[in-house]
C-alpha cells in the first residue's frame, strides 16, 4: 500500500504489548471524526481521544509518543491512495495523476480532516516534514517515472528537463486548489493541461 494509504503505521512495533491494527484504526479513526466535527486540533487531548475511541491513555502512548506522532499518521490516513496508473501512453497516465489532484482538491475544499492537515502542516516544521516525506515525495517519484518513460519509449522529446517539467505538469492543479482555492476546477481539467503541455512536448519528425 502506498505511504498515502489508510494502513496504519508498522515502525516502532518493539514499544510495549503487540500491536492491534484494529486498535490503531479505531484510534485514528476517532481522531477523524473529532476533526470532521470541527474540534481544532490544539483542543484534542489524548484523553479525549481515548475517550471516543474507547481505549485508555496508555493504549495510545504505547503506539505514539504524543499528539503531533499520531497526527503524522492521521495525516497519512486522510490521504487518497495514489492512483492505479493505466501504463498505456504517457498521455493517459498524466491525466490520471492529475485527476487524482483535481479530486484531493475538491476534497479539500470541503473535507475538515484534510483542511486540518494543510493548516496544521504549515504550522508544523515537523509535520510538513513528514507530509512531504510520505506524499509529496512518492507522488513526485510516480510523475518523474511516467515522464522519464515517456522520454524512453519516445512519446516526449530527450532533451526535455523532467525534474522541470514535473512542475510544470503539476503547477496547474496546485495553484487551482492552494493559491487559488475558488477556482474552478471542471471535470475535463486534467485532460486540458495534459494536452497542452504535450502539444509543445513531443518530438519533431523529420
Amino acid at each position: 500500500m502506498s505511504p498515502s494509504g489508510t494502513a496504519p503505521r508498522q515502525e516502532g512495533s518493539a514499544r510495549g504489548r503487540p500491536r492491534s491494527e484494529a486498535t490503531e484504526r479505531a484510534i485514528i479513526e476517532s481522531v477523524m471524526a473529532l476533526l470532521e466535527d470541527g474540534v481544532p486540533l490544539a483542543e484534542l487531548s489524548i484523553e479525549r481521544i481515548a475517550r471516543t475511541a474507547g481505549v485508555g491513555k496508555a493504549t495510545i502512548y504505547r503506539r505514539w509518543s504524543g499528539k503531533e506522532e499520531l497526527f503524522v499518521d492521521v495525516m497519512r490516513a486522510a490521504e487518497p491512495p495514489d492512483p492505479e496508473l493505466p501504463g498505456t501512453s504517457v498521455r493517459d497516465d498524466l491525466v490520471v495523476l492529475l485527476e487524482s489532484l483535481r479530486l484531493r482538491g475538491l476534497a479539500g475544499r470541503t473535507s475538515a480532516i484534510l483542511h486540518h492537515v494543510h493548516a496544521q502542516t504549515k504550522s508544523s516544521p515537523n509535520l510538513w516534514a513528514a507530509y512531504h516525506d510520505t506524499v509529496i515525495v512518492p507522488r513526485r517519484r510516480l510523475c518523474l517515472e511516467v515522464l522519464r518513460r515517456g522520454q524512453e519509449n519516445g512519446e516526449l522529446r530527450s532533451d526535455t528537463d523532467v525534474e522541470l517539467l514535473n512542475d510544470i505538469v503539476v503547477g496547474p492543479l496546485l495553484v487551482r486548489t492552494l493559491l487559488r482555492p475558488d477556482a474552478d476546477l471542471p471535470d475535463d481539467l486534467a485532460e486540458r493541461v495534459v494536452d497542452t503541455l504535450l502539444q509543445g512536448l513531443r518530438p519533431v519528425s523529420g
